[in-house]
């Protein structure tokens, strides 16, 4: 039986919470907004619903790239998160495009909220079950490099904000008819409407973005690489050189390769005991990152690919090789 601590469980449960929390918003706001005629209230609905649709696919991806690797993917299935991320994107800017149409609308065809203040309670309530679930799922989206649930985790920081300026338009109709009753206020629940639709796509983009770059073999970061060339630096002089670093991301795993050129005098037991330190290393600091090394003799050859950071240009007498 799996523990409760399995990184794949707690992706699970994450998912899942963000799935039912999603479901009752929806419910409540989508009532509320029907009720009291309010488009920034049912704009809010349909990003909640959007939403939902994300956790669920974002529910789906966190199962699904928890398969072990198989005869048709021999590099796991971790790359269905950024697959997730994506689809998730789309959805978010789709309904941006409804919610801005919608608001302008109502700008053209203005007609009066009823009863404010109850949308400002939904939208109170929206803002606190999002800000608890979205914490959450950053948590563990961080702790787990889960893409799917970092995007849904977006997805809910989104519809914080904008359940915020929702609250703050439906306020200010309600206190303006208590303070201003002679003053046509309608106006500001579409422009409060717009400025979700501008913050969703805003969202979109960003998500987009991550999801798609690992898709494309985006590089690890630089301050990733970094750290793996300080690895390899740390165990000169036998490693003379090392070239063509080549790294990934699939999903929460990660793929990196180079070519380790090492002193000519160096064993096979040596430079098998040199690989499996550095393989170790690199597991340690990327718990089921996958490490291919190629080893190569140093013959003074001096190719372009090994040149840069040769030690033997540091020792006297030595032709140097540096560019």
């Amino acid at each position: 039986m799996a523990s409760p601590d399995d990184p794949t469980r707690r992706k699970q449960r994450a998912a899942a919470l963000s799935v039912a929390s999603n479901a009752t918003l929806v419910a409540c706001k989508l009532a509320v907004g029907l009720a009291i005629g309010s488009v920034s209230v049912v704009s809010e609905a349909v990003h909640s619903a959007m939403d939902l649709v994300a956790a669920a696919i974002a529910w789906i991806a966190v199962r699904t790239s928890s398969r072990p690797a198989d005869t048709h993917h021999r590099f796991g299935h971790g790359k269905i998160e950024n697959v997730s991320g994506a689809i998730e994107a789309f959805l978010i800017l789709a309904a941006a495009v409804w919610i801005g149409f919608e608001a302008v609308d109502r700008l053209r065809h203005p007609s009066p909220v009823d009863a404010p203040l109850a949308g400002v309670l939904v939208m109170g309530l929206s803002v606190a079950a999002n800000v608890g679930v979205s914490r959450h799922l950053f948590r563990v989206g961080r702790e787990t490099e889960s893409m799917a649930l970092l995007a849904d985790a977006w997805h809910l920081r989104t519809d914080v904000w904008t359940a915020g300026g929702v609250l703050v338009a439906l306020a200010a109709v309600t206190l303006g008819r208590r303070l201003l009753p002679g003053v046509d206020l309608s106006w500001v629940d579409p422009v409060a409407a717009i400025a979700v639709a501008l913050l969703i796509a805003h969202a979109a983009w960003k998500l987009t973005s991550e999801a798609v770059g690992d898709l494309l073999d985006r590089s690890l970061p630089g301050e990733e690489e970094a750290w793996i060339r300080a690895q390899v630096e740390a165990h000169r002089p036998v490693v003379r050189s090392f070239h063509a670093l080549r790294t990934r991301r699939s999903g929460p795993h990660r793929f990196v390769d180079f070519h380790l050129v090492l002193d000519p005098a160096t064993t096979v037991e040596a430079a098998h005991t040199l690989v499996h330190a550095l393989e170790s290393t690199l597991q340690a600091r990327f718990p089921g990152v996958d490490v291919m090394i190629h080893v190569e003799p140093c013959d003074g050859s001096c190719s372009e690919n090994c040149r840069s950071g040769c030690d033997q240009a540091e020792q006297p007498g030595a032709v140097s090789h540096r560019r």
